[in-house]
């Protein structure tokens, strides 16, 4: 379909006498054929959030042997003993691909998140199910999600719509400080109210193209009209945004603007990562607590683990294939430290959230974090028994404390538990042999 419209195409309006404009997305017609309660009566929010970590667990040292509640602590979950009536832990649950290839570390984490095996590695096959979240309940919020990362990675993401797009991660905590309390914050507990300027400006800019946009749709195909809805729910989204910002904000008792933290780039020295994360994990509770957001990603490490000691060029991934199990122990004992701290981690994540107080509990009270790896075993590549929790009580929409085994089952089932929980109004979710309407009943009030 020809229909003279190039790349270069903008749809443009006046706004105070000046011309703006609003380019337009990567259209089909520019490709070739290859291409409790607030202080006023209302609940307090229920968050959503994931945990990832690279290269799994070891067998035998984390998923406990019986289902049940007051699950069994073992070595590898050591780390969250002290928050175990919070966190329940999954196993036997497989990611299954339907005849596509396991890509080495690529394959388990999309999987967990889209329901889909990926047919090509290093992609996001379909939206995930913490973004398809996010659309039901990031919206009214200053950020629709915040997206982290302790290793200095900003790829390392598997949170997206989906077809090649895939969220940005930050890395640096002074960054991430300067977005969150920076330019554009606003104290929900300050006594004066003084909207934007310049935030009444942006939201003016986003609604003056709105009638050419309808002129353009009568010049599309039907694929570019729907990419180009698909794109301006993405506007209308950052103009609702832009218009909560022109309101005065519920007060919050539990926020408190942290101390900014100084500047490190930081990049896959495990000490270092550690030091980020936590300094990151800090700066997004009391975002959370602002209610600067209801949904976010934080990613530990990547799923092909570059973590090194410092002084030591050996990495995670690389010991994972090179070390040899040790005959006495019945694991590879190097790798298996790696595994401890991270799950440290995941432990000192968990403290910082119960350890933030709100209303009559805590933040990880009203909230549920799904937790999870990309694969059991790093050595073997293997998707099957997948290291899954949940932790938090979601504002009591969960049973927690539990240990939950299936039989082999998709682990779309838990993304679906999930996306139940937090309201989103789906039945369905997967494709193929991951296909499934079945929510994991054991975990659901």
């Amino acid at each position: 379909m020809k229909s003279g419209i190039s790349r270069r195409t903008v749809l443009r309006g006046m706004f105070q006498g000046a011309t703006v404009a609003v380019s337009l997305p990567y259209l089909d017609c520019f490709l070739n054929g290859n291409g409790t309660a607030l202080a006023q009566g209302a609940p307090l929010p229920v968050r959503f959030g994931t945990w990832f970590w690279g290269l799994g667990v070891t067998p035998g040292r984390f998923h406990p042997p019986t289902a049940g509640p007051d699950w069994e602590v073992l070595p590898e979950t050591e780390p969250m003993a002290a928050y175990k009536d919070k966190v329940t832990i999954f196993g036997g649950f497989d990611c299954l691909t339907d005849g596509r290839p396991n890509f080495p570390h690529a394959t388990g984490g999309p999987s967990i998140r889209s329901g889909v095996a990926p047919s090509v590695s290093g992609t996001l096959p379909a939206q995930s199910f913490d973004s398809i979240i996010a659309d039901h309940i990031g919206n009214d919020t200053r950020f629709r999600t915040l997206d982290v990362s302790g290793i200095g990675d900003r790829r390392n993401s598997l949170s997206g719509q989906g077809a090649g797009q895939m969220n940005p991660v930050e890395t640096s905590a002074a960054r991430f400080y300067q977005r969150l309390f920076g330019e554009g914050f606003v104290d929900p507990n300050a006594a004066a109210f003084t909207p934007d300027p310049t935030t009444m400006a942006r939201k003016s800019v986003l609604s003056v193209v709105n009638e050419q946009r309808k002129a353009l749709e009568r010049r599309l195909g039907a694929a570019d009209r729907a990419r180009l809805d698909q794109y301006f729910t993405g506007v209308r989204q950052v103009e609702g945004q832009l218009a909560l910002r022109l309101q005065k904000p519920e007060p919050l008792v539990a926020c408190r603007v942290p101390e900014p933290p100084g500047e490190k780039e930081v990049a896959n020295v495990l000490e270092d990562v550690t030091e980020n994360h936590e300094v990151l994990v800090r700066l997004l509770a009391m975002a959370l607590a602002c209610n600067q957001t209801k949904v976010f990603n934080v990613s530990f490490n990547n799923g092909a683990s570059s973590l090194t000691r410092r002084g030591s060029a050996t990495s995670h991934h690389q010991l994972t294939h090179d070390e040899a199990i040790d005959a006495e122990l019945g694991y590879q004992p190097e790798s298996t430290k790696f595994v401890a701290d991270i799950m440290q981690a995941w432990g000192t994540f968990l403290g910082i959230l119960d350890g933030t107080p709100e209303g009559d509990g805590t933040l990880l009270d009203r909230m549920l974090v799904v937790a999870h790896s990309e694969t059991e075993l790093a050595k073997d590549y293997n998707v099957t028994n997948m290291p899954i929790m949940f932790a938090g009580l979601a504002g009591g929409r969960v049973r927690s404390g539990l240990s939950v085994i299936g039989q082999s089952d998709p682990v779309s089932r838990i993304g679906l538990t999930a996306m139940q929980v937090m309201g989103v109004p789906v039945d369905r979710f997967g494709a193929g042999s991951m296909e499934t309407s079945r929510p994991v009943g054991e975990v659901v009030v």
